[in-house]
């Protein structure tokens, strides 16, 4: 006898519609698992007899074949288990075939026969409402992630005895509710006001949160970088629902979503140590994972400690900050991952981290400066709109009992800086100033002939590329914006190419 149960697989961030088919036929007892399954598919095997047979249920005698179809695409991970259960228990007659119509399941088994939590469930669910499916049915504890696709009907399963007796209707399960999202305003990471002086570092990282621009801290150990890396977040405007279903796709793939967290409401910050390996940082693997430049998709990527990251590792960034988007090819085919982030980078001007400093004198030689400063390449450099000296404090700044000004009144001045971006920018796709090219910057961003005086002298004094003039212009329009300026004036630009003085190297 044949049954047939709809699953669904994760092809990147998307899913695919999978066809559990199981037949039983008499023989010698098989069980045989086909349609280009990885090993933990594989072992779903011996998962679900035990789960069958520890529900109460008999598992078929002779021969038993699963096929997921279609063959061409790989499969993996134990989100099989419970449509293959399904599938087994409606071939050998113990419930209805029909009853499965209409579903897509989705789900691991424990041994005991309760159902446990599998990854990527947003995506799945998405799917089944784009395909119509009716109802999708999965894990109790991603039933909240799923009930975020509005239209579905969400079945919460904790056990297959529990999900045998709802398609038998002698004890069906309540739908899960939908669930009603209220983007919460509040900011992640330290406070501003917690950072004693730095009021020009402070400044410039208003700026790059009001446009969305790249920022380089150079400065010596323990003035401040890392503490104000972290809490660029708090000033952050919040995230739009469809940027947090974005985010909340990329880590329910990646199988990091809390505990209790449907949807991620805060802009992700991520730090990876610069240990960090190419795959780790950029995504890949056998079959490609998002890698950290995804899980900063719409927040921040830190990298503290720049020049010890591997040179390798800091070069496959240039692509991504320039398309917001990374591809990764494989034999089998090409995956793209989104990576639209704000890169936040801190490094130390030389190897003992004193090179400048007005107070301690710096013991490195000048080729020991100019190898270390040259480990981040200049194209690297170029692609970082906002370079900052970062002083060490005062030791009587830092005895100040005064707090400086807090993260949400910062966060008003980007937020309403932010709202003048997206109506310019209303009917395409950019939501920043620093996502546009060349033809947004000639529409959107005209100079005044004093202005574009002083770009063609800031041009020959700084040598700067066109991509620097361009990222120039990109971030006194963003000034302009935080000021409530319909028009950029030379103060703007005069401002912006404060950002763009230092060369390393």
């Amino acid at each position: 006898m044949l049954a047939r149960v709809h699953s669904c697989a994760i092809i990147g961030l998307e899913g695919a519609i999978v066809e559990v088919e199981v037949d039983t036929a008499r023989g010698l007892p098989h069980f045989a698992i086909v349609g280009l399954p990885d090993a933990a598919v594989q072992e779903s095997r011996e998962r679900v007899q035990a789960a069958i047979k520890n529900a109460g249920f008999t598992f078929p005698s002779g021969r038993v074949t699963v096929n997921l179809a279609p063959a061409s695409l790989r499969k993996e991970g134990p989100a099989y288990d419970l449509p293959i259960a399904l599938g087994a228990l409606a071939a050998s007659g113990q419930m209805r075939p029909g009853s499965l119509d209409g579903a897509v399941v989705v789900g691991e088994l424990s041994l005991d026969g309760s159902v446990r939590h599998v990854a990527g469930v947003l995506p799945m669910a998405a799917l089944a409402a784009a395909r119509g499916f009716p109802q999708v049915v999965v894990p109790a504890a991603d039933a909240a992630e799923a009930a975020l696709v509005e239209g579905l009907r969400v079945i919460p399963v904790d056990s297959l005895t529990a999900l045998v007796d709802h398609f038998s209707g002698t004890r069906p399960i309540l739908p899960a509710a939908a669930v009603r999202v209220e983007m919460d305003g509040d900011g992640a990471g330290p406070d501003f006001r917690e950072v004693r002086g730095q009021e020009h570092v402070k400044r410039a990282l208003e700026v790059a949160a009001g446009g969305g621009h790249h920022v380089l801290m150079v400065g010596p150990p323990g003035a401040g970088k890392t503490l104000m890396a972290r809490a660029l977040p708090s000033v952050l405007p919040t995230m739009t629902l469809s940027e947090a279903l974005d985010v909340t796709r990329i880590y329910s793939v990646a199988d990091l979503l809390p505990a209790g967290t449907p949807l991620i409401q805060t802009r992700p910050f991520r730090a990876p140590h610069h240990t960090i390996s190419h795959a780790g940082l950029v995504g890949g693997g056998s079959w490609p994972r998002p890698g950290e430049i995804s899980l900063a998709h719409r927040g921040v990527l830190f990298l503290d400690e720049l020049p010890e990251f591997g040179m390798r590792v800091l070069e496959v960034l240039r692509q991504p900050i320039e398309d917001h988007v990374v591809t990764i090819s494989r034999a089998r085919g090409s995956l793209s991952f989104p990576a639209n982030f704000m890169l936040v980078a801190a490094m130390n001007p030389c190897p003992c981290g004193y090179a400048g400093d007005m107070t301690r004198a710096c013991t490195c030689s000048p080729a020991a400066i100019v190898r270390y400063q040259k480990r981040i390449s200049g194209p690297l450099l170029d692609r970082i709109d906002i370079h900052l000296e970062v002083p060490r404090v005062d030791v009587d700044r830092l005895g100040d009992d005064r707090l400086g000004e807090p993260s949400a009144v910062i966060r008003q001045r980007v937020e309403a800086a932010r709202r003048r971006q997206r109506e310019r920018l209303e009917g395409s796709p950019l939501v920043c100033n620093a996502e546009m090219g060349p033809a947004e910057i000639r529409q959107y961003c005209p100079l005044s002939e004093p202005c574009r005086a002083l770009l063609r002298a800031a041009m020959a004094q700084l040598r700067l590329t066109a991509r620097a003039y361009h990222r120039v212009i990109k971030v006194a329009r963003t000034i302009a914006d935080l000021a409530g300026e319909a028009a950029i004036a030379p103060a703007h630009v005069a401002e912006a190419l404060q950002y763009r003085a230092r060369r390393l190297g």
